[in-house]
């Protein structure tokens, strides 16, 4: 199986044309380093992040009709970043697929965010040109879900940190701590990642442009699974 089928599996759709995939995969730093005669990814781009922006709109317009406008664009924004993106595309490990100039390349582009997040959008703008609106939608809150956000129910979006202790120490009196393990990328554009623990178990990884955004986006994370298994029934005869 080649590269691109094995992307089309962990996407969870086939294109009917697979040079839009390719197309949403390459670089602009492919054309500037072939005299512009390439084409790239930055229509896909704007077209995806449009289709994005509109099917999680549409979504928590439909899931939670108590919410005003104020509300429902912070809720928005917690979940369609760049951080939160990029986040998507490592998931996916687009790293691996994405077609780079050769000083792109060398340069650590693989692993940049703002490379990833620009490819998965594209991407999301790829599977709306190939199948249209309801397709697109489909597969990204497909990918939004098995990344762990049910989306069943929004915590307190000002303060996820302390909404997440508030819900843990109902049950028990230790409240939850923050690890950082890792920070990539230049100084002007660092990724940091934390992990939330309760009880010396991680509940959830966040990232985030600071390491304070990376734990606030860990207990928006944990908040969102914790809410999700309270959802789910237990078995029968549990």
């Amino acid at each position: 199986m080649s590269a691109l089928e094995n992307l089309q599996v962990a996407l969870g759709y086939r294109f009917r044309d697979p040079s839009l995939l390719s197309l949403a995969l390459t670089h602009p730093s492919v054309a500037h380093e072939e005299g512009g005669g390439q084409n790239h990814n930055q229509r896909l781009e704007f077209l995806g992040d449009a289709v994005i922006q509109l099917a999680i709109t549409s979504e928590l317009y439909q899931r939670f009709p108590g919410l005003g406008e104020g509300a429902l664009t912070q809720a928005r924004a917690q979940l369609v970043n760049r951080t939160s993106l990029a986040g998507q595309a490592r998931r996916l490990e687009l790293g691996k697929h994405v077609i780079l100039s050769r000083g792109e390349d060398s340069s650590g582009g693989r692993s940049r965010s703002s490379t990833l997040a620009d490819a998965f959008e594209a991407i999301i703008g790829a599977v709306y040109v190939d199948a249209g609106f309801e397709a697109a939608r489909q597969r990204l809150m497909d990918l939004i879900r098995a990344g762990g956000t049910e989306m069943v129910e929004l915590p307190n979006l000002d303060n996820p940190k302390g909404d997440l202790q508030e819900k843990l120490q109902a049950s028990s009196p230790e409240a939850p701590s923050y690890e950082l393990l890792d920070t990539e990328g230049p100084d002007h554009d660092r990724i940091f990642r934390c992990a939330v623990l309760h009880g010396g178990v991680e509940l959830a990884r966040g990232v985030g442009r600071s390491k304070k955004a990376a734990e606030s986006n860990a207990a928006f994370l944990a908040l969102q699974k914790l809410k999700a298994s309270l959802a789910t029934p237990a078995p029968e005869g549990s």
